[in-house]
Order: C-alpha cells, then structure tokens, then sequence
C-alpha cells in the first residue's frame, strides 16, 4: 500500500491536470499549461528537461445543423474539420463499391453502413492505417464532395467510447464533415437527390505545443525510457487518458531524483496521442533515428489507475533478466497482474523500432477495449481514478527500476 505522502503527492498531481488545468487537448492554453507543469515540477527534482515547440492546430465548433426533406438534424461537426454553409443534393455510399462509380462532386455525400462502420485513420498516419482507409479517403478526395456526412454507432477499439463517434477526425483532410447516430440518421436515408442544406460552424485555429523529455544519468549509457501522453481529447478531463500515466511519471521523478544506476533515464511527456498528427511521438522519433538500438527498455503508463480490477502490466519482448525482475515486481506488490499484449499505446512505436517494452495499464480497460464508454468522453474523470492504484503503480516501477540497478535479477 502506497505510503501516505506519496498518495498525497498523487492526489494533487491529478487534481491539478484534470481539475485546475480546463483540458489539455493538443494547442489549447491548457495542452501548454500541463506541459509548462510537467516540466517545472520535474526540473525542480533535478532533471534536465528539454522541451520541443510543435506547430499544431487547435480547433472548436459553434455545433452544426443539417437540413433535408422539411426536417432538421442534428449533426455535429467532426473534429479538426473545416466549417461550411452548404445547399445541395443528397447522395449516399455505404460501401466502397458504391462509392467508386458514384457522381459525388458538388454534393452532400451520405456515408453509412459498412463504410461508417469504424473511424478513418487520419490520412497521414503512419502507424496504423488500413488499406481500405486509404482507399476510401483517396476516392472521397478524387470525387471532391461539397461536404460529407457520416451516420454511425460505436467504434471503442478505435475511437473509444463516444457515442456516435466520428467517423473524420483529421486535420489533413480537408473536406468539410459532421456525423450524426444511427438512429439520428435513419430518417436521412430516404432523402437520396433531394436538396439538403448544411452549416457547420467550426474553426481551424494555428497553435502551438510542446513535447517534453527530461533526462537523468550518464548519456552514453543504455537508455530505459519511461513514457506517458500528457494530452487529452477535447471535451474530456482525461484522467486515465491520460492524466495517471503523468502523475506516475511524476512520482517517480521525485523518487528517482539521486538515481545513479547503471542505465540513463529518460522520461517523455508525449504530446499528441490523442491528436490526428502525433506530432510529439513523430518528433522524439526524428530526434531518436539512428538511436533506438541504445533503448534497454520502454516503460508506457496509459489507462492506469482505474478503479476496478488490478493494475496490468504487459510485456513485449523484455529479455531476462530483466523479465525476471519484472515477475518478481508482480509478486511482490499486491492488485497486479501480468496483462494481454495491447497495440493502443506509445509503446508501440518503441516496439516497432525493435525495443523491449513494458505497458502499463488497467486490466480492466484492456478486457473491455472494444465496448467501454468512459475514454474520450466526460465519463473520464476523477471519480473512477483510485489514487491509491497510481501511487502504487510508481512504487512497484520505483523497486523494480532498482532492482536492475542493484543487479537482484
């Protein structure tokens, strides 16, 4: 059980990120609060801290109203979409077979069915981004539509829990969209070639962002780089997306602040996991070519801290004896458990360049991936945080990075 100090210190870490601090989605003055915190309270652990200035969009929408057949829908524009005013025919696609012969320039073109059945990867993507996604946003680019509007469900695995979820959330491509639910959207369909109007009333707004690494150690020795995203989705607190896996790493800076072990610590505050360009994950992998082979291990903290069922900790390929520590860990500190293998996290782009990893989760979030409805939604919030889980989660990594340092495996 974590000690009373520390799960103090927890406490008001995520009070400041999900309470103090009004969101932290990527280019809002609270994204560069959270980041300006981050570093501040690191540095005065005795840190080196080295913060890089992102070129990055902020958004926001006044709502939007679509108009067809002598009714109104309410739609809602897609994030990071540009705004329009629009009066046009309806036409519709539910597949990319219907998609491809159809006449869609100029329209209003009605996306369901199998096409909206899961949210488009952003078009410049490189992690993962599915043939058929490229090729539906290739055609929808090539056809040039007015504007799009999407009717869809639930998508958790991919766009977490919002209900409808978006089916653009892209700030590259630049057809305007707005989606609407199933059942908002069920009357829409018999309106094919009827003269709809649409207004959505968002804004693109150029910003700024910062990523943020600190570091501590010898710099030539090997590297275990420990790593969380301290960015939000837009309307949500975040508080397991992602404002534990902060508070973790910011527990831990305190607790490693003397560190003198064998191996070169770095932390990153990743700012961009929750944001269409990633471009905090994209700069640390531009600052690090060449430089992964010097990576002993990645430490991902994202999820973590929920209330229900025990903290999860995936391994990715760590070698012994570093695994052995690692299972040692687990028996040794109680409401652990080893979890499933999981791609949605920034250990991903560590184990892509061929580094061990170790993420860190909720066990209960990794089991209900495809059908929870808390991230990305106001449901995120503190009331279903257990502080004491986080505290916990940053001693049992503190023994465990000791545990290398003294050579117990």
């Amino acid at each position: 059980m974590p000690n009373d100090p520390l799960l103090s210190k927890c406490a008001d870490f995520l009070h400041t990120l999900c309470v103090d601090i009004p969101g932290r989605n990527v280019g809002s003055e609270g994204n560069r609060r959270a980041t300006r915190f981050f570093r501040d309270t690191v540095a005065a652990f005795g840190w080196q801290t080295e913060s890089t200035e992102l070129d990055v969009m902020n958004w926001s929408s006044d709502g939007a109203l679509l108009q067809a057949g002598g009714r109104t829908f309410p739609a809602r524009s897609s994030p990071y979409s540009r705004g329009c005013s629009v009066r046009a025919p309806l036409v519709f696609a539910s597949s990319l077979a219907e998609l491809d012969p159809l006449d869609a320039g100029g329209k209003i073109l009605v996306l369901h069915g199998e096409i909206a059945q899961e949210q488009l990867m952003p078009k410049n993507f490189v992690f993962y981004n599915p043939d058929e996604h490229r090729q539906i946003i290739a055609r929808l680019e090539q056809q040039q539509p007015a504007a799009i509007v999407s009717i869809t469900g639930r998508n958790a695995a991919l766009a977490g829990g919002l209900y409808p979820f978006p089916l653009f959330e892209d700030g590259d491509f630049d057809i305007p969209s707005v989606f609407l639910s199933e059942e908002e959207g069920n009357g829409l369909l018999s309106l094919a070639r009827q003269t709809a109007a649409l207004e959505s009333r968002a804004v693109r707004i150029p910003s700024k962002a910062f990523n943020v690494v600190v570091r501590k150690g010898n710099p030539d020795a090997p590297r275990i780089v420990l790593t969380a995203h301290i960015d939000a989705k837009l309307g949500t607190p975040g508080a397991i997306d992602n404002a534990t896996g902060v508070a973790v790493l910011l527990l831990l800076a305190e607790r490693l602040r003397d560190y003198a072990g064998p191996y070169a610590l770095e932390m990153a505050a990743f700012n961009g996991e929750d944001y269409y360009a990633v471009p905090g994950q994209m700069d640390y992998l531009r600052q690090n070519q060449g430089r992964f082979g010097s990576i002993a291990l990645n430490i991902n903290i994202d999820g973590a801290g929920y209330r229900n069922g025990p903290s999860a900790f995936s391994f990715f390929d760590i070698p012994e004896p570093m695994q052995a520590a690692a299972r040692r860990m687990l028996d040794t500190f109680a409401d652990t458990a080893e979890g499933p293998l999981w791609p949605q996290g920034d250990h991903s782009i560590f184990v892509q360049q061929g580094c061990p990893a170790l993420a860190v989760s909720s066990l209960w979030l990794l089991q209900h991936m495809d059908s929870q409805d808390i991230t990305h939604t106001p449901k995120d919030n503190l009331d279903i945080v257990d502080p004491r889980k986080v505290a916990a989660i940053a001693e049992a990594l503190d023994w465990f990075l000791h545990a290398l340092t003294h050579g117990s495996t």
